[in-house]
């Protein structure tokens, strides 16, 4: 850390804590890369107290899942979760070290602060307090990898969980709330489509299939049923977009103006409210190329083909406010409110895995993938009160 000086009192965050958020700060941990070195430092941690986590790599072996249980195993007790990939810093404008803890007054900076090494300090750092505390039900700690791409690591993670004899009843998943507690959130599905039309000089347009033509169609149609949505709903006023979204973000094709394109590539997304279903919306889509586009430019000896892939996808979260979990989490935290936010987590897969599940962690998203992001020092140390607060509960 630049500055080690004590947080205010009132406010305090412990020493423990804005230790470890300075080690994990220090790991490149950027989802392009791998996160080996965090997940040896954590492992190193918690087998300095005694524990034996899991470890669950990927294919390759040039990433991993961390997973371990502390407390008796019983099949009641309830899961920490966050995962350990940051977003990339490149084309952003820092004025600081992104991976350098760096405080300033009551603020902590660097890349992952808010999302989401702050919450994996906090419950690293109250690992003492649950190997203390006499536990009648069991934490599990959980660190998974590529959760900025698709929620990707947690996947296997939670095939693990699954085989297991104990596992969470629920689970509380850190992202950066400001503490408040979520119980919904949106699911996304991310598409590619690579139109393959037929080239030729552009003086001889007709004879060709103009791919780029082709993909405007298409998205036409998508800012159509953008609009659609917008005005139609089904609408969820708590949240801050209440209905679903469609959104272009990529578009490539062509080679000069003077050549019909034989190739165009363009990437949509869906963010659904959580009873949608992004399956039958892609299926409109593909129904709209199939019967309006590909007729229309497929004649004797030429043709349009459009390639469908997917690029990432988790489900949304659709929480009762009456589960035991977000009851819990209301009283711990004194929030009695609930909040839906746009955002996904990985609670919609744990959740749909049978864990119950629910949002809450130090930091503001609006910090979330920003240059010079933040955390406050006073939000880590709430935190670190509240998971004392669960251990206590649990104890």
């Amino acid at each position: 850390m630049a500055d080690s000086s004590h947080a205010v009192a009132g406010n305090a965050a412990s020493e423990r804590a804005l230790e470890l958020l300075g080690q994990l700060v220090s790991f490149n941990t950027t989802s392009r890369l791998s996160n080996l070195e965090l997940i040896d430092f954590v492992y190193e941690h918690l087998n300095s107290k005694g524990l034996r986590p899991h470890i669950d790599y990927n294919i390759d072996k040039t990433k991993a899942n961390l997973y371990t249980i502390i407390g008796p195993e019983t099949g009641d007790g309830v899961a920490l979760s966050g995962h350990s990939d940051v977003v990339a810093v490149e084309d952003q404008d820092w004025t600081r070290d992104p991976w350098r803890l760096t405080r300033e007054g009551g603020l902590l900076y660097g890349r992952g602060t808010t999302d989401m090494k702050g919450f994996i300090a906090a419950a690293l750092a109250a690992v003492p307090s649950m190997l203390d505390a006499p536990l009648r039900r069991p934490v599990h700690l959980c660190i998974s990898y590529d959760e900025e791409i698709g929620c990707v690591g947690v996947r296997s993670l939670l095939e693990y969980l699954a085989k297991q004899s104990t596992k969470p009843q629920s689970c509380i998943v850190g992202e950066p709330t400001g503490m408040e507690v979520v119980t919904a959130h949106k699911g996304k599905l991310s598409m590619s489509c690579k139109v393959k039309g037929r080239a030729c000089h552009s003086a001889l347009a007709p004879r060709g299939v103009n791919a780029v033509h082709a993909a405007a169609r298409m998205i036409g149609f998508l800012m159509d049923m953008a609009r659609r949505k917008r005005e139609e709903g089904p609408f969820d006023e708590a949240f801050d977009v209440p209905y679903s979204t469609i959104h272009a973000g990529v578009i490539q094709g062509g080679t000069m103006l003077n050549i019909v394109p034989a190739r165009c590539c363009f990437e949509f997304e869906f963010r659904n409210l959580p009873r949608e279903d992004t399956a039958d919306m892609l299926n409109e889509v593909k129904r709209f190329a199939r019967e309006h586009v590909e007729p229309e430019m497929r004649t004797p000896g030429r043709g349009v083909e459009f390639l469908w892939r997917e690029l990432s996808s988790f489900p949304g979260l659709n929480g009762d406010e009456n589960d035991d979990v977000v009851t819990l989490v209301r009283r711990l935290t004194g929030n009695e409110r609930i909040k839906k936010v746009g955002f996904g987590t990985e609670a919609g897969r744990f959740s749909r895995s049978g864990i119950r599940s629910v949002v809450c962690g130090p930091g503001s998203i609006e910090q979330a993938h920003t240059p010079d992001e933040f955390i406050e020092v006073g939000q880590l140390g709430q935190c670190e009160r509240f998971i004392g607060d669960l251990i206590r509960h649990l104890s």
